[in-house]
């Protein structure tokens, strides 16, 4: 299958805490044609080690203009903000992260990847034969 280059955008987050307070972050998105469906996120703080997560690039593209997601990952654009910012919330058994996001910056980056890969034909990115030996190897 043929290989085609990684997709990687930094992208300048805020960890919102309150109304009032937000601690700035740096946030890697990371899109892999071999794995079509998904984008990894890394995030970095002054203090912690790196975090990855692992989001659905339709989820990102659908939350550049509407509600998306449902339980432990939701996305939606900022009301009030203009085109300026998208909010991306985090949840996990540790607790749960409020991101706000410039939109131009998310929009860029999933610009990116349909340019590689557009959206309806990801299956056509996958090892179909690679997956089942995996699947097999692991039963």
């Amino acid at each position: 299958m043929e290989s085609l280059k990684t997709v990687m955008h930094g992208v300048a987050v805020e960890l919102v805490i309150s109304p009032t307070y937000s601690l700035s972050m740096c946030m890697s998105l990371r899109y892999e044609p071999a794995d079509p469906y998904v984008v990894r996120a890394v995030f970095f703080t002054d203090t912690d080690e790196p975090t990855e997560w692992v989001l659905g690039r339709d989820l990102l593209a659908d939350g550049l203009t509407g509600s998306a997601g449902c339980g432990d990952i939701r996305v939606w654009p900022a009301v009030g903000r203009g085109d300026q910012a998208m909010y991306i919330v985090l949840g996990s058994p540790a607790g749960t992260a409020l991101l706000e996001v410039p939109v131009q910056d998310v929009r860029t980056f999933v610009e990116d990847t349909e340019a590689l890969v557009p959206r309806g034909t990801e299956s056509g990115r996958i090892d179909w034969e690679l997956e089942l030996a995996n699947l097999f190897a692991k039963g």
